[in-house]
């Protein structure tokens, strides 16, 4: 399977069009987060998990979210992806606000125009692989698109596999069976978090090579959260949070720089404040 870091790579895009999500102008951000606060139990004894985070997301980027722990890197995938509902403050998908729909409204959002690729893969073991590929579509009411199911497989490096269970497979293997079955609706954007957090050096680097690819050839949009400054480089851009709220980023990251970022922060006192620098 050939994994390319190439971020000039001009192969043609081939996404494919969704027809459950609507027509988006390019310049409309795949996520927006405006004064997002996220807080958790009442009064002295409450958390607060984010802090008026102000965040724009483009399409077709690579974004790592990293942070010590208790900074809020689950808790703003959660609300990116409406996992989770913001105590205040509004996210918007594609232009379109999310954190007020109703449960049932959200539910078939997340189905049709999300990706979510999780560290313990959540494959289904009664399901066969292609199975587990094409539930998303299932689970939507939609078509069950086999031959693109089987397109991606391939494209993960599992071309002859869709016939096995997950329990016959490696947890890298595992892994990339979670990546065809992400993208298989064409989302508007693939959520990861700690995608590698279990699975040896080798099939990591395979995993974010795969997400790699599906940014820079299949013009996916991927944000991940991870804690390892690796994984981090794969990213075009590093965001790091700290006490829940967006303290830098850095472009063009390399495991060095994003390592000492980390180190600083788990150092360091933040104040609690909007960081100043580029979200967007």
């Amino acid at each position: 399977m050939a994994l390319r870091r190439d971020r000039t790579h001009t192969e043609t895009r081939t996404r494919r069009p969704r027809s459950e999500a609507p027509a988006h102008p390019a310049s409309t951000p795949a996520i927006e987060l405006r004064s997002v606060t996220r807080s958790y139990g009442r009064g002295a004894a409450s958390v607060h998990a984010l802090r008026g985070m102000d965040l724009v997301l483009p399409r077709g980027g690579f974004t790592a979210v990293m942070g010590p722990s208790g900074s809020g890197k689950s808790t703003f995938l959660q609300c990116a992806a409406g996992l989770d509902r913001p105590t205040s403050g509004d996210v918007l998908l594609g232009g379109e606000s999310i954190a007020g729909l109703r449960e049932d409204r959200l539910t078939e959002l997340r189905r049709s125009r999300i990706g979510f690729v999780f560290q313990s893969f959540n494959l289904l073991p009664s399901l066969t692989v292609a199975q587990n590929v094409l539930l998303p579509q299932r689970l939507a009411g939609v078509r069950q698109d086999r031959r693109r199911a089987q397109e991606l497989l391939t494209e993960v490096g599992l071309p002859e596999h869709g016939d096995r269970r997950p329990g016959q497979l490696s947890g890298g293997q595992q892994q990339r069976v979670a990546i065809a079955r992400a993208l298989i609706t064409g989302p508007e954007v693939v959520f990861a978090d700690e995608p590698t957090g279990a699975l040896d050096t080798r099939s990591a680097h395979e995993v974010l090579g795969l997400l790699r690819r599906a940014v820079d050839v299949m013009g996916a949009t991927v944000v991940m959260v991870t804690h390892d400054p690796v994984a981090a480089s794969h990213a075009d851009r590093v965001l790091f949070l700290a006490d829940g709220a967006l303290v830098g980023e850095l472009h063009r990251p390399d495991p060095q720089s994003v390592a000492a970022r980390m180190a600083d922060l788990t150092t360091s006192s933040f104040p609690v404040r909007q960081y100043a620098g580029s979200a967007a």
